[in-house]
């Protein structure tokens, strides 16, 4: 009897075996894998060019002619002179004049001051006078100087600075070209040479011309013109 029953157990179980076997087993598909990558930006349409900003310009310096009252009367110059008496400006009136406000301490001056005495003698009969304001110096010093380089032209002496400043000539040499109407026409700063002495003095001596004693060579004579 029990034979029978574990007989009949195992007829089931094969039976259940075979039944497995033969059923399909269904395919799972994979999961779908997943990227950690940053997706991409969206594209992004490009800005409208920008055009460079432009520098704001600079201010414009003073101008030569606001730095040495071109165009302006002349203010007043009234300074002792070297050797004795007064140096007054307004006594020149009708007169062009060319003012140097100088200091033996300055090497400028020591270049200037021969090649002033040379324009001082060529245009001695236009009526043309140089003066020239020591400043913040004594008269044994200032004196000393015009004597060793030969000045032709008066010299004064502004030993406190005053009429420095009330030139506006704040650093030396400072020149000042001024009409016989006692207006200034032009002027200049630091050591200058025969190029700006003679475009200078055009302004108050227009057939002044170049200098031709500084290093000019004389001109050719025009050529003979042929028969």
């Amino acid at each position: 009897m029990l034979a029978g029953v574990i007989a009949g157990l195992a007829t089931v179980a094969i039976v259940i075996g075979v039944l497995v076997a033969s059923t399909p087993v269904p395919v799972v598909p994979p999961a779908p894998s997943v990227s950690f990558a940053s997706p991409s930006p969206a594209p992004v349409s490009p800005s409208p060019s920008v055009p460079a900003a432009t520098a704001e310009p600079s201010a414009p310096s003073p101008s030569t002619a606001a730095l040495f009252h071109v165009g302006e009367p002349a203010p007043a110059l009234v300074v002792p002179r070297v050797g004795g008496g007064t140096i007054d400006l307004a006594t020149l009136r009708g007169r062009p004049v060319w003012l140097n406000f100088w200091g033996t301490y300055c090497p400028s001056c020591v270049d200037e001051f021969p090649l002033m005495n040379g324009y001082a003698a060529r245009h001695e009969g236009a009526g043309l006078v140089i003066l020239a304001i020591d400043v913040r110096e004594d008269e044994a010093t200032a004196a000393a100087f015009a004597t060793r380089y030969g000045a032709v032209f008066p010299v004064g002496l502004d030993p406190q600075g005053a009429a420095a400043r009330a030139w506006d000539a704040v650093l030396l040499p400072v020149h000042y070209w001024i009409d016989a109407d006692g207006v200034i026409r032009a002027g200049a700063a630091g050591g200058i040479g025969p190029d700006e002495m003679d475009a200078g003095l055009a302004t108050i001596l227009p057939a002044s011309g170049p200098s031709p004693s500084i290093g000019a060579s004389p001109s050719a004579p025009p050529p003979t013109p042929a028969p």
